[in-house]
């Protein structure tokens, strides 16, 4: 069953399963969408996440019970497929300062380390913790590597790192301790666009090796 709690005084997260998986993914973008289609009086914005979905609400029009009665209504739908996301194809410089640590902890060569990091398309599992941040997977299990033992108190805007199994993107400067392999000049957020982040769960993302 669906886990729905409230968070804060504008806020409902429901929680669909505790593991990260396409399909756990594909239910969590169903709800947001059929919320979308036919949101609950009040209901303001929503949030997809790996596993979870929060929504914000006006609390004047609405409450935690009028959200939660719409959740359950929609958790008995039949199993989906993910949904058609975009495809992009992000050119990276492999040069980053972290690409040699990957390699040694691989037991490859920085090309080796290259050429399997571009060798798939990655889905993106979620944005957050900064503005654009992309949480793309799985990685290879060659290239799962621990995160940085201090995290970097800058890291620039572009840069293409790993942790873990799963690859990810600053798409504006802010701190982290993710392992740097390179970085895109592509823009991937940009609050002037009506789409501000480039990315969204569900889409898929390639990344180019580019001199």
């Amino acid at each position: 069953m669906w886990r729905v709690a409230r968070v804060g005084d504008t806020g409902v997260l429901v929680v669909l399963a505790d593991v990260m998986s396409e399909h756990v993914l594909a239910q969590v973008l169903a709800l947001d969408a059929a919320l979308r289609r036919a949101p609950p009086v009040g209901l303001q914005s929503t949030v997809p996440a790996y596993a979870s979905l929060l929504c914000r609400f006006d609390p004047a029009t609405t409450d935690i019970d009028g959200i939660t009665i719409r959740v359950r209504e929609l958790e008995g739908e039949p199993a989906v497929s993910l949904p058609q996301g975009q495809h992009h194809e992000v050119p990276v410089r492999y040069d980053g300062p972290d690409l040699d640590r990957v390699a040694r902890h691989a037991h490859l060569s920085t090309s080796e380390v290259v050429a399997l990091h571009a060798s798939l398309d990655y889905l993106v599992l979620c944005i957050g913790f900064a503005p654009g941040f992309s949480y793309c997977g799985e990685l290879p299990a060659a290239l799962e590597t621990p995160r940085l033992p201090s995290p970097r108190a800058r890291v620039p805007a572009g840069s293409v790192g790993v942790a873990g199994r799963q690859t990810g993107i600053y798409a504006v400067e802010s701190p982290g301790g993710w392992n740097l392999l390179g970085r895109t000049d592509r823009i991937l957020f940009d609050p002037g666009r009506e789409r501000p982040c480039a990315l969204a769960a569900g889409d898929r993302v390639r990344f180019t090796p580019v001199a």
